[in-house]
């Protein structure tokens, strides 16, 4: 299983502190004292891995255009903030390594891109730390993906991500062999974190950007948030 969670992840690298889903995000992370760190995965245009959020490029770069549309000449000339580019996932991977960071790699595919995300992410995660000290975990919101990575990469711990865990979440959980259960902050019912604690599964919630919630969530038993407020919970 690797190492023990760490209780805080860095979302999207470093939060509100530097540009989402960025080197220098998970560098800031790293210097503020945070073990983990949180980011998102989805195919260019080259069908290349890169770190970026939405499907789109306009919210976090001075781009326009379908990621899976723009081949890598194009984005990795563009500014994702502050002068950072758009990251390779091998370069994210290299960093978090030689960190000792512990990488939530989100596998976020593109519209029609599902299997062909989760193959190259999958098999690249596999490679990129094989025999590291502190192992990934791969997480998604889309289960074809995580059946994949199951497939492809079973040494490879597996979150479930949901806003809303669904009844019934359990042979989703048996069927993916999962590790962790991820799910929005606001909408963790008691009786889903109860039967996780029975079943000795981690729970896992975003996005905590308060420390009167993050205490309140730590309370009630969860394991580990994901924040933007990194400088909220330096040394917590």
């Amino acid at each position: 299983m690797g190492v023990p969670l760490p209780r805080w992840f860095a979302h999207r690298g470093g939060g509100s502190l530097a540009p989402e889903n960025t080197l220098a995000g998970i560098r800031l992370a790293a210097r503020l004292g945070y073990r983990a760190v949180e980011f998102d995965v989805m195919l260019s245009g080259d069908g290349t891995p890169v770190l970026i959020h939405d499907e789109t490029l306009e919210r976090t770069t001075d781009g326009a255009g379908r990621v899976c549309a723009t081949p890598d000449a194009v984005l990795f000339a563009l500014d994702a903030g502050g002068g950072e580019r758009i990251p390779r996932f091998v370069e994210a991977a290299a960093l978090c390594r030689s960190l000792g960071l512990l990488a939530n790699v989100e596998i976020k595919p593109a519209t029609g891109y599902e299997r062909q995300t989760a193959e190259t992410v999958a098999r690249m995660t596999a490679e990129l730390w094989r025999s590291a000290a502190v192992q990934p975990l791969l997480s998604s919101f889309c289960l074809e993906a995580l059946a994949i990575a199951r497939d492809l990469a079973p040494e490879i711990r597996r979150g479930l991500l949901y806003e809303d865990v669904p009844p019934g979440w359990q042979a989703d959980f048996d069927r993916l062999r999962g590790f962790s259960l991820h799910c929005d902050a606001g909408r963790l019912p008691d009786d889903v974190l109860r039967e996780a604690q029975v079943r000795q599964v981690p729970v896992l919630c975003y996005t905590v950007n308060a420390r009167p919630e993050a205490e309140m969530l730590f309370a009630r038993g969860v394991a580990a948030i994901f924040t933007d407020r990194l400088d909220l919970f330096v040394g917590a």
